[in-house]
């Protein structure tokens, strides 16, 4: 049972439009301006971005992709996530996930990396994707090992992180230790049952999905296993946690990909977050079930990245 702190905060962001002067929520079609729309997150993420006092914001410096370390005080300097953010592939940038990103570096302990690929519809699949999968190359090539690498990512992000290691595989790349996804946007057919039984309880503006989904596929099959991971060949990934609330209309996609995942001999763990929302571990420190997914998560994230790291070290011994 949802804490009576989420039930409040939900229900305030649930009718977040009667703060905005709109007697209904918002509704998607493709008449609806995505510059607005990105507008709109940066300037929220602008009202409410806290960057830790010990957290280090750094220039990456990968040639012609925007990027930022964001590295806490007592981080050990060798691992590394990979962070990739959400927004529907049509918004996100390192502004408006700064603070986000930065609070999951300090609770996980590991410097982290995010970066801005190419959004759709200007640029549609596959450039976020290939530019996605660079940014990991990148990392390979300044001698990162990859069991020195956790990718994560929430939403789009986290079915982004999923196509990735897909795509690594299809072209040989060497997998990270492990990977982390946020109520994962897996499916972009959006034919799950979540997507009707869901829908007046999510977050998302109404019928954004089905806009965003044609917007990033563009001219490809939407059930591109690189587009949606859900109809791909899970098999040799490295293990996953997959988070997802099921008040969210993306909560089938999730454990969906968890089940197939596991199916198909895949170290799996899936958390389903009774009465949450969309991405709510990002939530934490405001409510208890928020911050215990997060703590979740960190815990995945150094187990993998320590067991790693140990038979690294005994390798090397």
């Amino acid at each position: 049972m949802p804490g009576l702190k989420s039930r409040i905060i939900y229900l305030l962001l649930r009718n977040r439009h009667l703060f905005r002067g709109k007697s209904r929520r918002e509704v998607f079609d493709f008449n609806t301006s995505i510059d607005e729309f990105r507008e709109q997150c940066e300037r929220g993420a602008a009202k409410h971005t806290r960057i830790p006092p010990d957290v280090r914001v750094e220039a990456a410096g990968i040639p012609n992709i925007r990027s930022e370390w964001l590295i806490p005080a007592s981080a050990d300097p060798r691992p590394v996530i990979l962070y990739v953010h959400g927004g529907g592939y049509v918004s996100g940038s390192c502004d408006d996930h700064r603070g986000i990103v930065a609070k999951f570096a300090k609770n996980c302990g590991v410097r982290t990396l995010q970066f801005e690929y190419a959004l759709a519809p200007e640029h549609p699949f596959p450039r976020g994707l290939d530019e996605a999968v660079g940014v990991y190359r990148w990392l390979l090539d300044k001698d990162v090992p990859p069991g020195e690498i956790v990718l994560a990512g929430e939403s789009a992000g986290g079915g982004l992180v999923l196509a990735m290691l897909l795509a690594f595989r299809e072209r040989n790349i060497p997998m990270p230790a492990a990977a982390v996804a946020i109520s994962p946007w897996t499916d972009l057919t959006c034919a799950s049952e979540s997507y009707r039984s869901r829908n007046r309880r999510s977050l998302a503006p109404l019928n954004s999905w089905t806009v965003f989904s044609k917007y990033y596929a563009g001219e490809h099959p939407p059930g591109h296993p690189l587009i949606s991971p859900l109809f791909g060949d899970p098999h040799g990934l490295p293990p996953l946690f997959i988070n997802a609330g099921e008040d969210d209309e993306l909560f089938d996609d999730g454990r969906k990909f968890a089940e197939k995942a596991r199916d198909a001999g895949v170290d799996v763990t899936f958390v389903a977050g009774e009465g949450m929302v969309h991405c709510y571990p990002l939530f934490a420190p405001l409510f208890r079930e928020a911050t215990q997914a997060m703590d979740e998560i960190c815990s995945f994230v150094r187990k993998a990245l320590d067991m790693k790291l140990s038979d690294e070290t005994q390798r090397r011994g």
